[in-house]
């Protein structure tokens, strides 16, 4: 996703958590069978999300749940976000549309990768340290 693709999604430039973190502990995109695309950027410390950003390309139902996600997970331990559902998402746009749902599948899915980066990257750093 290029920075002029996310420059000309009008709505979303109004949202403080859409865009990208310039230095993100952790990150990861996603792209859903129908062609839409979800990234999510995350500062982690000590455990918790400080800061978290996301950037979407497709249908006004993708970027809704993605911003919905970035809403619920900034400021949350790590865990705790990992316990939002798709189903919270879905629930929280008052019953989504069968037709996007997929997208809150989408946008919780890449949260989880996100994290699972973060994750791996710490153990492995982890291990090396006790390696030495």
């Amino acid at each position: 996703m290029t920075r002029a693709t996310v420059q000309t999604h009008g709505s979303a430039a109004l949202d403080p958590l859409f865009g990208w973190l310039d230095h993100p502990t952790a990150n990861a995109s996603l792209t859903g069978l129908c062609g839409d695309q979800v990234e999510f950027y995350l500062d982690i410390r000590k455990g918790v999300i400080e800061d978290v950003r996301y950037c979407s390309e497709g249908c006004d139902y993708l970027r809704s749940c993605a911003a919905a996600v970035a809403r619920r997970v900034k400021g949350r331990a790590i865990l705790d976000a990992l316990a939002i559902s798709p189903r919270e998402i879905i629930d929280a746009h008052d019953g989504l549309p069968e037709k996007g749902r997929h997208c809150a599948i989408l946008a919780v899915s890449t949260l989880y990768r996100a994290i699972a980066s973060y994750l791996l990257d710490q153990q492995a750093i982890q291990e090396r340290q006790g390696a030495r």
